[in-house]
């Protein structure tokens, strides 16, 4: 049985916690530099002990997991401590503040022959799993020319958004990225896993939109266009906004031959043939072949929710199962060091183009090669 233990007892750890447990594993520790948020944690979801230093917790729970949900400032220094002592690693996203600190953490891992993932669940429930295997198989009729990866987020919900907006020193302020870095990740990363790290150029406009600057807000970068293009043969858009509606979590390939869009908050993915019909038959056959795909959604997500499969951190639990199976059974890791490293990349090129005064920290980016 695996030993698993918990760093940051945030909101989101209670996710982890709750999956750590059901997949079979001993919850053994967690840990915060406030020691009763560890105490609540573990009153919460029983571990064998709560504490307030990573050291502690390393040396006296000895585990062989450790889950990082902490905020992403201290994700490189908390996960190269726990790689030192020879724990396997899950960090939340973003998996670190930059591309060369992200190298350098697999790089770390792998010399000490230990495994380390990033919390990009999204990529793995129901229909983006089924999406990844048609692509696989060809449906697209070979690699995707185009995608589109919209990612939005309510600045409404009280639950983060708007501590973020009213605390001059939250720490989504003090990111490199600000509100952006954190967040975006799981959108550029669905478009990192379709490409590679070469021939790649980046465009990004970001912007605060006029419902935050009515707000009197002028510090946080809530809209985001970003045109990617590798070696002129495939190209993505990406857009991330807090203000329209509606608020999408979609995704969508389009190859030589067929595409196909994912919709997340639905949990669907409907097939867009590349078949065009005849004349009025155009009119016709596609609506009622699309409204079939959706009715089949329908139904299949109704067998899910039947079989208690259809929840939130459905991907959650996927991908901290198949971490786990490639620990014990040296499996490949669920997401490539490749795609956590260019989705890195993308998002470093992507903060080096926010205007002038957003880049919190000042660090110089060199262009993409």
């Amino acid at each position: 049985m695996l030993k698993a233990a918990i760093v940051g007892c945030g909101r989101i750890a209670d996710a982890h916690a709750s999956q750590i447990i059901g997949l079979g594993a001993h919850l053994v520790g967690v840990c915060d530099r406030e020691p009763l948020m560890a105490q609540q944690l573990s009153e919460r979801f029983p571990a064998r002990m709560h504490c307030s230093d990573l050291a502690t917790l390393l040396t006296d729970a000895r585990p062989d997991v450790v889950h990082i949900t902490t905020p992403p400032q201290t994700h490189f220094s908390i996960a190269r401590q726990c790689l030192e002592n020879g724990c396997h690693v899950y960090v939340e996203k973003p998996f670190t503040l930059d591309t060369e600190s992200a190298a350098e953490l697999i790089t770390l891992a792998q010399r000490l022959r230990l495994k380390v993932t990033v919390g990009h669940d999204d990529q793995f429930r129901h229909s983006a799993r089924r999406m990844r295997r048609l692509v696989r198989d060809g449906y697209l009729g070979g690699p995707p020319l185009h995608m589109e990866s919209y990612y939005c987020y309510d600045l409404s919900d009280p639950r983060y958004a708007r501590t973020a907006l009213k605390t001059a020193d939250h720490w989504v302020r003090s990111l490199p990225g600000g509100l952006l870095h954190n967040i975006i990740s799981h959108g550029i990363a669905r478009i990192a896993e379709f490409l590679t790290g070469d021939g790649l150029s980046v465009t990004a406009h970001a912007f605060t939109s006029p419902t935050l600057q009515s707000l009197g807000e002028n510090q946080i970068l809530d809209e985001l266009r970003v045109l990617i293009s590798q070696h002129d043969r495939i190209t993505a858009y990406f857009t991330f906004s807090s203000q329209m509606r509606p608020s999408l979590h979609q995704f969508r390939l389009y190859g030589a031959r067929n595409g196909l869009a994912l919709d997340q908050d639905s949990e669907t993915l409907v097939h867009l043939t590349g078949h065009r019909h005849k004349s009025v038959l155009q009119q016709f056959i596609p609506p009622i072949l699309l409204a079939h795909q959706h009715f089949r959604g329908f139904l299949t997500n109704v067998e899910r929710f039947a079989r208690s499969e259809l929840h939130p951190k459905a991907g959650l639990r996927w991908l901290i199962e198949s971490f786990y199976r490639s620990v014990l059974g040296n499996e490949p890791v669920p997401i490539p060091y490749q795609q956590i490293l260019l989705t890195s990349r993308i998002m470093d090129h992507i903060f080096h183009q926010l205007p002038a005064g957003f880049l919190q920290c000042g660090t110089a980016r060199q262009p993409l090669t």
